[in-house]
C-alpha cells in the first residue's frame, strides 16, 4: 500500500496568526507555546464583556457557547462530548482521577521510570499515606518501554492502575500508548494516560488508545492559555460509577440533606468556575482542529528531522533522546560550555528554550549521568530556516 501524502500548511498564514514568533526563535512549545491570535481575541472579548456585566451574567449569556468546548475536544480525540470534562490543568485532572479510584492499602500502581514529576509525587504521597505499592516498568536498552516486563508485573501484582506519560517532559521519547492500552484491557486494569505533551502535536484517538482516563493541558502544543486542561473519561469508568472524592457543585446536584446525584457524564469531574480561560482553551482546540492534526504532525516531522540532523553533525553535542519513536522534543547537553554560558549565548541568539535539572526527571537524569539539559521543542508554526538558524547558532557557540 502506498503511503498517503502529508498535508501541507499555509505557514505564512499560521505565522501571521502568531505574533510572538516574529521576534524570536521560539523552541518552547513543550513548556508553554505561543497562543494564536484567535485565542487571544476570544479571551479579550470575554474579559471586556465581564468588565461590563460581571462573570455570572456573561456565563449565562454564553451558556450555549460553553458546549463548543465539549464538541471540539471530542472531535480532537474521536469520542463523544459526554466523555469530556474541563480541568484547570493536566495535574488537576490527574488528582481528580486518583481520588476517584477506591485504592486500599496494598494496592499496586504501575508507572514508568520517566513519568511526569507531578504524577510521581502524587503516587509517592499515596504510597506514604495510603500504603499503596508503586512499581516502575523497566526500559529496554534503547530506552523503549519493556512491554514484556509490563505484562510480567501485571500478572505478578494485579495492579489497580497503570499510569504512563505518553511523551515525557525531559526527552523526545514517545511511549507505546496503544500497546499499553491493549494490555490494560486484556487484564482489566484501569489505564491513565498523561497526554500533556502529545495533545496538539500527534493524533490521539481514544478508541485506539483504550485509555480509561486521558489528561491534557492547554498551554503546551495545544497552544491554549495556562491554567487550563481537560480530562477524557471512558464509558467504562462512567458505568462503574467512579467519581472524584471531592465533588464540585458542577459535578453533582444536592438532592437532600444527606444525598446528592452525580452528573451522568464526565462533567462529574469538573470544577465550578468557567472563565475567559475556558473560552481560550475552546478556541485553541478549535484552531488545532481547523488546521488539522495530521497536517500539524507532518510539519512537525519535517522540522524535527531538520533540527535533529543538523545538531547530530556538530561535534560536542550530547544528544539525550532515547527510544525508537520520538516527537517534538529534542534534548542535549555539552561539555564544551557550562550551562550558564550556554543559556546566555542561546538567549542572546533570540532562542526561547527550557533548561531542565534532575528534580524534573530524577531517574532518567541519573541513568544518563547528567545534571542538566537543554530542551528544544519547535512546533508547526516554526520554519525549516529557523531550524537551520538554531543549528548555526549552536555551531558558533561550540567553537
Amino acid at each position: 500500500m502506498q503511503s498517503q501524502p502529508i498535508p501541507s500548511l499555509d505557514i505564512d498564514r499560521l505565522r501571521a496568526d502568531t505574533p510572538g514568533c516574529q521576534d524570536s526563535l521560539f523552541m518552547n512549545s513543550a513548556g508553554a507555546s505561543l497562543m494564536p491570535q484567535p485565542v487571544v481575541t476570544a479571551m479579550q472579548e470575554y474579559l471586556q464583556q465581564e468588565i461590563q456585566l460581571g462573570g455570572y451574567e456573561v456565563e449565562r449569556l454564553r451558556i450555549s457557547q460553553t458546549t463548543r468546548f465539549y464538541d471540539e475536544t471530542a472531535r480532537l480525540l474521536n469520542t463523544h462530548p459526554s466523555n469530556i470534562a474541563y480541568a484547570y490543568s493536566a495535574t488537576d485532572a490527574t488528582i481528580q482521577v486518583l481520588s476517584a479510584i477506591p485504592f486500599r492499602a496494598g494496592d499496586t500502581i504501575l508507572t514508568t521510570t520517566n513519568d511526569y514529576v507531578s504524577n510521581q509525587l502524587a503516587f509517592l504521597s499515596m504510597q506514604q499515606r495510603l500504603g499503596i505499592r508503586l512499581l516502575r516498568i523497566n526500559d529496554l536498552p534503547n530506552g523503549d518501554l519493556d512491554l514484556t516486563h509490563l505484562e510480567e508485573l501485571i500478572r505478578a501484582h494485579r495492579p489497580v492502575l497503570i499510569a504512563i506519560t505518553h511523551i515525557p517532559t525531559n526527552s523526545g521519547l514517545v511511549l507505546p500508548a496503544e500497546e499499553v492500552g491493549r494490555l490494560c484491557r486484556q487484564y482489566d486494569v484501569w489505564y491513565l494516560l498523561d497526554a500533556a505533551q502529545s495533545t496538539g502535536q500527534l493524533p490521539l484517538d481514544v478508541t485506539l488508545l483504550q485509555a480509561d482516563f486521558l489528561v491534557a493541558t492547554g498551554r503546551k502544543f495545544l497552544r491554549g492559555p495556562r491554567n487550563t486542561g481537560f480530562l477524557y473519561v471512558s464509558d467504562r469508568v462512567l458505568e462503574a460509577g467512579l467519581s472524584p472524592l471531592f465533588i464540585d457543585r458542577r459535578g453533582a446536584t444536592w438532592t437532600g440533606p444527606d444525598a446528592f446525584t452525580l452528573q451522568p457524564n464526565a462533567r462529574r469531574f469538573e470544577p465550578q468556575e468557567v472563565s475567559l480561560l475556558h473560552v481560550g482553551l475552546t478556541e485553541a482546540i478549535r484552531y488545532a482542529n481547523q488546521v488539522g492534526i495530521e497536517a500539524i504532525r507532518g510539519q512537525n516531522q519535517r522540522l524535527m528531522r531538520r533540527l535533529r540532523t543538523g545538531l547530530e553533525q556538530l561535534d560536542g553535542i550530547n544528544r539525550l533522546d532515547w527510544g525508537s519513536h520520538q516527537g517534538n522534543i529534542l534534548t542535549f547537553n555539552t561539555s564544551r560550555q557550562p550551562l550558564p554560558a550556554l543559556e546566555a549565548a542561546l538567549r542572546q541568539g533570540r532562542v526561547v528554550f527550557t533548561a531542565q535539572y534532575p528534580s524534573s526527571a530524577l531517574i532518567d537524569f541519573q541513568r544518563k549521568g547528567i545534571d542538566w539539559l537543554i530542551r528544544l521543542s519547535p512546533h508547526y508554526f516554526n520554519t525549516l530556516a529557523e531550524m537551520d538558524e538554531v543549528v548555526d547558532l549552536m555551531a558558533h557557540i561550540l567553537r
